[in-house]
């Protein structure tokens, strides 16, 4: 499959989280730019395609971000089509092992929230909205 042809397949998976606001980071420079300046809280999540991303992940997100309280940044990487981006990012927190989809909540440069794969796949949309939403009461102002 061309790489055209991939981004227009891939573009609605992306799309989801740059609705709400997500900046989409797609080069390793595009991450180390973003990661910068991590002060105040940003929320990272790793998408993908899986079914888990689609169903559980990405909707949790969005409706944790309607609460009161959220993240200063939103950032995001696709695993399996911005691999170096991905990479990159993964380099942030390097005690985590990988996963697609994951999310992780920073504070002042400090990953204070992560959630992996296997804390997403096996719950529905709505309990990882309550993980997020008490995580987001806890460390954003």
């Amino acid at each position: 499959m061309d790489q055209e042809l991939m981004d227009l397949f891939f573009r609605p998976m992306r799309q989801e989280l740059v609705q709400y606001g997500f900046q989409e980071l797609r080069t390793p420079e595009e991450v180390e730019e973003a990661m910068g300046d991590l002060s105040g809280t940003t929320l990272v999540v790793i998408n993908s395609m899986c079914g888990c991303a689609g169903g559980i992940a990405r909707p949790a997100v969005g409706m944790a971000l309607q609460h009161s309280r959220r993240p200063d940044r939103l950032l995001t990487v696709f695993a399996s089509q911005d691999r170096e981006a991905t990479a990159r990012m993964r380099a942030y927190f390097p005690e985590y092992p990988p996963s697609s989809p994951s999310i992780f909540l920073f504070k002042d440069g400090q990953v204070v929230m992560a959630m992996h794969r296997s804390q997403i796949e096996t719950r529905d949309a709505e309990a990882v909205r309550q993980d997020l939403v008490q995580a987001f009461d806890q460390f954003c102002a």
